[in-house]
C-alpha cells in the first residue's frame, strides 16, 4: 500500500511556509494524540503518519529531497526514516516538545534538589539633597535564610538526603503511550532527585529559615529616580543549598518644594514682583547642595525668563560609585512676573498716571501682537 503524500497528510499546500507547518502539525498531532483516543489503532497509526510527515518537511534540507524524489528519498537509509518507522535520529518526544513544550513534557528542572533562591525587592524613597551627595543607609530585610542547624541540606544533623528511588536521582520519569514517550517531573522528589527521610528540625526539611537581615546600601552621588541597585547573593537562601538570589534596591526621589530635576539639570521657579521684572533688582536663593546664589535682575525682564546658573545642578554620576564627581548640571531659575493684587486707592491712581504716560515703546511684543491681528483681521474684509 503506497504512503499518502505528506502535504496531504498534513493538510497542507506544498508552498506553504514553516508557520503553516507547525499549525497544521499542532492541530492534526492534538485530534490523533492516544491520549485522546484510547484504544484507538487507527487514531494511533493516523497519529505516527502526521508525525513522519513534519519531520521530514520542517527540515528545509529533507524537505528539498522529498520535494524533489517523494518517499524514495528516505527509502534505504536515505532520509534516516521510512520503512522502518523511525523519525530521523530523533525521538517523536522531541519533535512533541519543540511544539507543545510544557504541556507535552513539562517543565524541565535540574536534579539535584538544589533550587536558586528568590530575588528579592526593596523599595528606598531619598531626598533630592542625599541624591546629590550620596548616603550610606542600613536596610532591614526578613529573607530566608539558609538553615545553621542543616548546614542547608534540609537533613537532620548526623543524616543526609538519599537518591530518589523512583527516578535514580535524575528528577524526571518517563511516561509511554503507545510508541510515544515523554518525561515528567518526578512525583516523589517533585523534580529534586533527592529525598528526605529524617528532616531536620528547625526547617522541616526546605533548609531554609526566614530571618531579618540588616545590610548597608551605599547610595552613589547623583543617582537618579527609578535607579535600581543589585546586590549580588543577598536575596533568599537557595532550597537545600541551592545558590542564593539577589537583592534589588529600587531608589524614588522625594518631591522637593523648591526644585525640580531633569537629569542633571535643577530648575526652580522664583516669583517676583512687577517692579522689579520692570526696573531690574537682585534675590537670592538657595541651591541644591545647601549654599545660596545671587542672581541679577536686568531692567525690562519678562515672564518665564530663565537664568543659568552653571554648575548648580546635580552631580554626574560616575561609572566607579567611590569616585567624587567631577561634573555638575545647570541650574535654571525661572522668573514668574506677579501682577499686583488687592490694590489700595493710591496704588490704582499710580496704575492708572503709568498707563496715561505709557507709550508702544513700553510694551512692544503686546503693540506687535495686536498689530498683526488687526491685519489679520482687514485681510478679511477686502
Amino acid at each position: 500500500m503506497s504512503k499518502a503524500d505528506y502535504y496531504d497528510t498534513l493538510g497542507v499546500s506544498r508552498d506553504a511556509d514553516e508557520k503553516e507547518l507547525k499549525s497544521a502539525f499542532r492541530k492534526m498531532a492534538m485530534k490523533y494524540h492516544p491520549d485522546r483516543n484510547p484504544d484507538n489503532a487507527e487514531a494511533e497509526a493516523k497519529f505516527k503518519e502526521v508525525g513522519e510527515a513534519y519531520e521530514a518537511l520542517k527540515d528545509p534540507q529533507k524537505r528539498a529531497a522529498y520535494d524533489r524524489f517523494g518517499h524514495a528519498a528516505f527509502e534505504n537509509g536515505g532520509g534516516g526514516f521510512g520503512g522502518g518507522g523511525g523519525f530521523g535520529g530523533g525521538s517523536m518526544g522531541d519533535i512533541f516538545e519543540d511544539i507543545f513544550g510544557e504541556m507535552m513534557g513539562g517543565a524541565r528542572r535540574s536534579s539535584g534538589g538544589r533550587q536558586r533562591g528568590a530575588d528579592l525587592r526593596y523599595n528606598m524613597e531619598i531626598t533630592l539633597e542625599e541624591a546629590y551627595s550620596g548616603k550610606t543607609a542600613e536596610v532591614e530585610i526578613p529573607t530566608a535564610v539558609s538553615c545553621d542547624t542543616c548546614s542547608g541540606s534540609g537533613a537532620k544533623p548526623g543524616s543526609s538526603p538519599s537518591t530518589c528511588s523512583t527516578c535514580g536521582g535524575a528528577g524526571q520519569v518517563r511516561a509511554s503511550s503507545g510508541f510515544f514517550s515523554v518525561q515528567r517531573t518526578c512525583p516523589s522528589c517533585q523534580g529534586r532527585g533527592e529525598v528526605i527521610s529524617d528532616p531536620c528540625g528547625d526547617c522541616s526539611g526546605t533548609g531554609r529559615t526566614v530571618e531579618t537581615k540588616t545590610l548597608t546600601v551605599n547610595v552613589p552621588a547623583g543617582i537618579e529616580d527609578g535607579t535600581r541597585i543589585r546586590l549580588a547573593g543577598e536575596g533568599e537562601a537557595g532550597m537545600r543549598g541551592g545558590p542564593t538570589g539577589d537583592l534589588y534596591i529600587f531608589l524614588s526621589l522625594k518631591p522637593h518644594q523648591f526644585f525640580q530635576r531633569d537629569g542633571a539639570d535643577i530648575y526652580c521657579r522664583v516669583p517676583i514682583s512687577m517692579t522689579t521684572a520692570a526696573l531690574g533688582g537682585q534675590f537670592e536663593v538657595g541651591t541644591v547642595e545647601g549654599g545660596k546664589t545671587r542672581v541679577k535682575v536686568p531692567e525690562g525682564t519678562q515672564n518665564a525668563k530663565q537664568f543659568r546658573l552653571r554648575g548648580k545642578g546635580m552631580p554626574v554620576m560616575r561609572q566607579n560609585p567611590s569616585a567624587k564627581p567631577s561634573q555638575f548640571g545647570d541650574m535654571y531659575i525661572q522668573v514668574a512676573v506677579e501682577v499686583p493684587q488687592n490694590l489700595t486707592r493710591r496704588q490704582r491712581e499710580l496704575l492708572q498716571e503709568f498707563e496715561e504716560e505709557s507709550s508702544e515703546a513700553n510694551s512692544p511684543e503686546s503693540t506687535g501682537f495686536f498689530s498683526r491681528m488687526k491685519g489679520f483681521f482687514d485681510s478679511f474684509a477686502d
